[in-house]
């Protein structure tokens, strides 16, 4: 059905949302009146730029009423905002408590519900989400003969096979169901989605209902005056998956695993626990509905069972015990969307799976130097990197150097944490540029070099990123009689840095290491 005034009024009326709608001087309860009520909108936008002959223009956020002026003249058929804004427009308004709510609403209808004609799945957690969701991807894909779309921090794929780089973890509502509508004309039949806590902050996700949610873990992190003003608060947006879920996939060993439990009690949603181990369980033991444990003493190999049905060996393209977890949580979420215990081939599609940006591995053979780029950007994820070196390195004593810098204007504690994190398992820091809104670089690497308390690590800041990636290349390249680890976190394969709210080309992480390797 085609969304039109009259339809868009009564939709945010059964959910509460509309005040009135005013129009010509005149205020109403509904728009059945108005002339055109019933004329479907051309689009529907976010963007006074994109206004055009029959556009329903939501004005979001820190919309202001002169962004409106000269509307008329191009043609808008309607508006939504928060206040009265006919002084600077003759096209009706329906006046709501929350716009962004009603954004999401009106996107889904305008779009003609993609979601009912998707099997939703949405994963959230402070760390693992996007490697979760393509492991997730993979299996579905493979499940599916190549049905499946993803939404992620790193790219968007709406037709199972071709993937392009994302602005947002989880999309703006409107942009996100117009994806949706395209994935589903592709032939889609599932979507993985990864969903951030500004998500539900902001009310992207509003109204939407996954079939399956997945709660990875949860440690501080986008703690700030402009995202979450407390771990509380944090963890309450990420908790909102489990009331819009119809079945929970949890980790059975995350922090406040009793609290979601309760959760999904209280809302009537079954739960799948997963939980990584340290040891082969018992055969009737098992502590959840999906298992893996470590079968080699590198830690490069693991064993899954599934719903008492052994799953077999798993070794995957990325490292670390931590991508283990990722993987076993993909299992879960994917046979609670109907995977079968028995679909080996499925359910072991992940293994070859790599994600640009997350632990790529480069190696400099003449120097004994290992480089690894990972996106680690706080304190959970840089504690997981460095215990992976422990382990993989373990009686080899390397010299460890930590390329980072941290985002500007917001989640400050995450300099301080990725310091603390690291500070005493390496022996130099290089501080460097990430993204940034208004801060200056400077300040940032000022800061996190102020957290540095071990005096026996050593502290550079080089803000160019590139030369800083160089310049510790070459300190490990000096020393080839020593085995050298450099890491390089935060960015990635991100093709750009953000510098004073412009995006700004850069080479990626991973680009700048292989062209410095292949120059010497």
């Amino acid at each position: 059905m085609a969304l039109t005034l009259n339809s868009a009024a009564a939709l945010l009326e059964r959910h509460h949302l509309l005040r009135e709608v005013i129009h010509g001087g005149r205020w109403s309860r509904t728009a059945a009146a108005l002339p055109g009520a019933d004329e479907p909108f051309a689009s529907l936008t976010y963007d006074t730029r994109k206004v055009a002959p029959g556009s329903m223009l939501v004005c979001k956020g820190r919309f202001r009423p002169e962004f409106l002026d000269g509307c008329d003249d191009r043609g808008l058929a309607g508006y939504v905002a928060e206040t009265d804004m006919s002084a600077h427009t003759a096209a009706p308004g329906l006046i709501v408590d929350d716009a962004r709510k009603a954004l999401s609403l009106l996107a889904a209808e305008f779009y003609g519900r993609p979601q009912d004609q998707l099997t939703l799945i949405g994963i959230t957690g402070t760390k693992g989400k996007t490697t979760t969701a393509y492991f997730t991807q993979a299996v579905l894909n493979t499940h599916s003969d190549g049905r499946c779309a993803l939404f992620s921090s790193v790219d968007n794929c709406l037709d199972g096979h071709t993937y392009v780089e994302s602005d947002l973890t989880t999309p703006e509502s409107l942009d996100a169901f117009r994806m949706m509508r395209e994935a589903v004309d592709n032939g889609m039949k599932y979507l993985v989605m990864e969903v951030s806590s500004q998500a539900y902050k902001v009310n992207r996700v509003y109204g939407l209902t996954f079939d399956v949610g997945a709660f990875l873990n949860i440690s501080p992190d986008h703690i700030s005056d402009i995202e979450h003003p407390s771990l509380e608060d944090y963890l309450r947006c990420k908790r909102l998956i489990v009331d819009n879920s119809r079945a929970l996939v949890l980790n059975a060993r995350t922090n406040h695993a009793d609290l979601l439990r309760e959760d999904a009690a209280t809302a009537g949603v079954p739960v799948t626990e997963f939980a990584l181990l340290d040891a082969a369980p018992a055969d009737d033991d098992a502590p959840a509905t999906a298992v893996a444990w470590p079968t080699g003493d590198g830690h490069d190999a693991y064993a899954m069972r599934l719903d008492s049905h052994d799953l077999g060996g798993y070794r995957l393209a990325l490292a670390g015990d931590f991508n283990y977890e990722n993987a076993l949580a993909a299992v879960a979420i994917a046979h609670a969307a109907g995977v079968p215990a028995d679909e080996a081939g499925a359910l072991h599609a992940m293994e070859p799976t790599r994600v640009s940006g997350r632990m790529e591995h480069f190696r400099d053979a003449a120097s004994d130097t290992d480089i690894i780029v990972d996106y680690a950007h706080n304190h959970v994820s840089v504690k997981a990197l460095l215990d992976f070196v422990d382990a993989r390195y373990a009686g080899r004593d390397p010299i460890v150097t930590l390329v980072a810098g941290s985002a500007g204007d917001k989640a400050f504690d995450r300099r301080r944490e990725i310091v603390e994190a690291a500070q005493d398992r390496i022996a130099r820091f290089v501080f460097t540029a990430e993204d940034t809104d208004t801060e200056p670089f400077e300040d940032i690497c000022r800061d996190m070099r102020s957290h540095v308390t071990n005096p026996r690590v050593a502290a550079a800041t080089i803000i160019d990123r590139t030369a800083a990636i160089a310049d510790a290349l070459d300190e490990a390249r000096a020393h080839p009689e020593r085995v050298d680890v450099v890491l390089v976190i935060g960015k990635g394969d991100e093709r750009w840095i953000k510098d004073r709210n412009r995006h700004v080309p850069y080479e990626g992480d991973d680009r700048v290491v292989e062209r410095l390797l292949a120059a010497k």
